[in-house]
């Protein structure tokens, strides 16, 4: 007995030390974004890394940050011919972020690219989005073959699973007619906004309720305008919101440089789905109904996508095993009755009169219908 409780005690005195040191094991560290070799291009020397935002970009720290940041790496590369090429990649929580990391550096001047999902160039710079990684890479000298160098350095870069590698679906919403190339910015946070020219105060948009803004400049007849799309997590709340939103312009009409409002001309706004749009800007009141009047919330219902339901959460196989169950029972009865009927027969052939309908155990109760009234069937 004494042997038990020592055995015991010492097992117990295991787990807690397990649970005491196993629980704080460092958490493995996570995959190189940069190569060691592509294209070409050897690094040089080791991988600058930091999960710090301020490392990343002092200056815009908190923008990083909203946009989830995760970490940050920087490296140099040379080639056999002595050409340089500095690359820095920073890894954000899924591609939303890093898509909206991507508008907030991509400038109008920039030129389209094809490398990664989304690319542009301006010089010797090239910015490109692929996944949740946004890469900014600077040529020391351009050639031909650079793009298709970065594209095979965006082959390599780990790519998220599931919806962290979607990237917004707010952005399709903006109409193309009039727009002006890399104008889009995606936002999703205070910092980021208060950094642009938004019809909107941050505080008139309220962040705290996971709410995304997509902005983009449209040529106007007499100057460029600003349409600004803000989606709420539900219609109730995006129509709260653009009920405050006009009583602000109101005020903002009557008292003008009210901080909730942004004084940019002609303003104009309306709700589809959970989103409130804003035309803000020179416009006429013919090309602000113009352009908001081209976006239209459309639900996303899919029909062939996996719902990814157990059989058990599927209402059809519900049904199913519902009529399966009800023919087992009928089956089941089925075999019963017959099985007790047929051994009822055979027995009372084998054993006539000796296991079922023995006279002494039947009763058998006459009304006598067919006697007539007053009639007395016997005599005394």
């Amino acid at each position: 007995m004494k042997s038990l409780r020592v055995s015991i005690v010492s097992l117990a005195i295991g787990i807690a030390c397990v649970a005491a040191f196993g629980g704080d094991a460092p958490a493995p560290a996570p995959a190189p974004v940069l190569p060691a070799q592509f294209g070409g291009w050897q690094i040089h020397g080791t991988a600058t890394k930091s999960a710090d935002a301020d490392v990343a970009d002092a200056a815009n720290a908190a923008v990083l940050k909203e946009y989830g940041f995760q970490r940050f790496e920087k490296a140099e590369y040379t080639r056999e011919d002595g050409r340089k090429l500095a690359i820095k990649a920073a890894v954000f929580e899924d591609a939303s972020g890093a898509y909206g990391a991507f508008t907030f550096y991509r400038i109008p001047e920039m030129n389209a690219e094809k490398i990664g999902e989304e690319g542009g160039s301006l010089g010797n710079r090239v910015l490109f989005l692929q996944g949740n990684v946004l890469v900014d890479a600077a040529f020391d000298k351009l050639t031909a073959m650079s793009a298709a160098e970065l594209r095979e350095l965006a082959g390599t870069v780990p790519r998220p699973v599931g919806s962290a590698g979607k990237l917004p679906p707010l952005r399709n919403y903006l109409p193309m007619h009039g727009y002006e190339k890399n104008t889009e910015k995606y936002v999703m946070g205070p910092a980021a906004l208060d950094r642009m020219h938004a019809p909107l105060a941050s505080s008139m948009v309220d962040f705290k309720s996971d709410t995304e803004v997509v902005l983009g400049k449209y040529a106007a007849q007499l100057g460029d305008a600003t349409l600004m799309l803000i989606e709420y997590p539900t219609p109730q709340i995006a129509a709260e919101k653009l009920r405050q939103i006009d009583a602000a312009h109101q005020l903002t009409a009557q008292q003008p440089g009210a901080a909730a409002m942004v004084d940019v001309g002609p303003f104009f706004d309306k709700r589809t789905g959970p989103i409130v749009v804003i035309a803000a800007g020179p416009l006429s009141r013919r090309e602000a109904d113009a352009l908001i009047g081209a976006i239209s919330y459309d639900a996303d219902v899919t029909w062939n996508e996996n719902t990814y339901l157990t059989k058990r959460d599927n209402l059809a196989n519900l049904l199913f095993n519902v009529i399966v169950l009800c023919g087992v029972v009928i089956g089941l009865a089925l075999v019963v009755g017959v099985g007790f009927g047929g051994v009822r027969i055979l027995l009372k052939k084998l054993f006539p009169g000796r296991v079922f309908d023995r006279p002494e155990d039947m009763e058998l109760i006459s009304l006598h219908l067919d006697d007539q009234p007053g009639e007395s069937r016997g005599g005394r």
